[in-house]
């Protein structure tokens, strides 16, 4: 009797009564680690340095309106640019400048608590805060930016609009693929065991 009432009272380590159903799953920390913390800084700085230099270059070379063609439809052309990325909200520069700065603030609150949830977060999230802060110091300190790439049918940027778009894109692919990632092996755990997905 005893030997019966253990066996029926029998239940498997993570499991439900019938055994199969998983009660939990293990949750892996996407908190950032100090080396992806390392990466995101190096590529911020080397962002904003890239870009800094290439605008002292022209402001230093080039007096504002000048242009000098370089190939095709690719022009430097020295102009100056109040707003965000592509001339966009030219005439309200201090609502810019608080929003970037909340924007570096929430990306940097983001790659926090998210660092680890796949390896181009630093990469990206670097290139999008440099390029930001790049713009930012010019907004405070001179009240616009330095755009010189002109590619006629586009309006001039700086390095730190490609920046900040590159990032970006690889920002949402990256967030992309992890979120399928995980939902597949997700979907794997639920399974009951040795039982094959729909279509195998």
């Amino acid at each position: 009797m005893t030997e019966r009432a253990s066996r029926a009272a029998d239940v498997r380590v993570g499991s439900t009564t019938d055994g199969l159903t998983p009660i939990s799953t293990a949750v892996r920390p996407f908190g950032a680690t100090l080396a992806q913390w390392v990466s995101l800084i190096a590529v911020a700085l080397a962002a904003l340095g890239a870009d800094q230099l290439t605008k002292a270059i022209v402001t230093n070379r080039l007096d504002l309106n000048d242009e000098v063609h370089v190939v095709g439809p690719i022009s430097i052309h020295h102009v100056t640019n109040s707003g965000i990325a592509f001339g966009l909200f030219a005439s309200a520069t201090p609502i810019v400048i608080l929003l970037t700065a909340l924007a570096v603030a929430w990306m940097l609150y983001f790659f926090a608590r998210s660092g680890s949830r796949h390896p181009v977060l630093p990469v990206a999230l670097g290139l999008v805060i440099g390029g930001s802060v790049s713009n930012l110091i010019d907004r405070v300190r001179l009240g616009h930016v330095t755009d010189f790439l002109d590619l006629k049918y586009w309006p001039a940027f700086n390095l730190a609009d490609s920046f900040i778009v590159v990032g970006v894109a690889a920002l949402l692919l990256a967030l992309v693929a992890a979120d399928r990632k995980w939902s597949t092996q997700g979907a794997q755990l639920s399974r009951p065991h040795g039982q094959s997905p729909p279509g195998l």
